[in-house]
């Protein structure tokens, strides 16, 4: 559980949020969770010992010492991320799932975290298979006791979103929630060129996250949490992002005010027609060519 060490006391989040979390969360039960097993030695299950933690990922994120790479974020995510998106949680990530046009038979969630909406993608998409891929070991620990105790069955895997290492061409749905702005902006570019790639032609790519034209508006927004790259998303352009990487019919939807979804296809790929010759048509006219 969190100590005087674990967290930054100066945040705004700290000072005024957190003593009303520390209210409606229950702490016991989080203690229980957290006493229910060793984290250590179960998230070595998972670890890929080759990767290498990004720069940008290896600080604090809201206030919690160690960001992502705690296990003290991986309990607490869930309890307190239920009041951060209003008007409901869930009502927020399913905007997401809505905008979904394809039947995917392979979906792969970036940056999946605790997997709640790697959840809802697979109740959603029950034939398909979803995987669910973070940089934190914890965090997927998480998921995977969530997605057992739905009785639903998901992969998950600890890697990059930049470099996935999944072959190209083969997911059918590419998603990420609440990914990007916890990125520096090159890096969710990269994502989108990983998406990008990973995807079959006609596939969709689908990003859930805070709406940019709000926070650019409301810039109390980005300062109320330890967000080091919150400001640099908002000041972003995520259909541009996307265009640049390759995507077409690139629409972004607001989704409750606070948070938009973007959505684009990865093109199909040309294909020359060759027409035959009127003169090879004998009897037979163009279209609308009779008087």
């Amino acid at each position: 559980m969190a100590t005087q060490q674990d967290t930054q006391s100066d945040t705004l989040f700290e000072r005024f949020l957190a003593p009303m979390f520390n209210l409606l969360i229950d702490r016991e039960a989080l203690r229980r969770y957290y006493e229910s097993r060793d984290w250590e030695a179960d998230s070595e299950q998972l670890r890929q010992p080759s990767l290498a933690y990004p720069a940008y990922y290896d600080q604090n994120f809201h206030g919690i010492q160690g960001g992502y790479l705690s296990v003290n974020a991986a309990i607490t995510y869930d309890p307190v991320t239920q009041y951060l998106l209003p008007p409901h949680e869930d009502w927020v990530r399913r905007g997401l799932i809505e905008r979904v046009r394809c039947q995917p038979r392979r979906v792969l969630d970036l940056g999946c975290g605790t997997g709640s909406t790697t959840l809802l993608l697979k109740k959603s998409f029950p034939q398909a298979e979803v995987i669910g891929l973070d940089l934190s070991p914890y965090m997927l620990l998480v998921a995977a006791d969530k997605a057992a105790e739905a009785g639903l069955d998901i992969q998950v895997k600890h890697g990059n979103a930049e470099q996935t290492g999944f072959p190209d061409a083969s997911f059918d749905l590419v998603t990420a929630s609440l990914l990007f702005h916890e990125t520096p902006p090159l890096v969710a570019c990269n994502i989108l060129q990983e998406a990008f790639r990973l995807l079959k032609p006609g596939g969709e790519v689908l990003i859930l996250d805070g709406n940019q034209a709000t926070l650019r508006q409301s810039d109390w927004l980005t300062q109320i949490f330890e967000e080091p790259y919150m400001k640099d998303y908002a000041a972003g352009d995520l259909n541009n992002w996307m265009s640049t990487a390759g995507f077409g019919n690139v629409a972004t939807h607001e989704v409750w005010w606070v948070n938009q979804v973007t959505r684009g296809v990865k093109p199909l790929p040309y294909r020359k027609v060759e027409f035959s010759r009127p003169d090879a048509l004998g009897d037979r006219v163009w279209a609308g060519a009779r008087a």
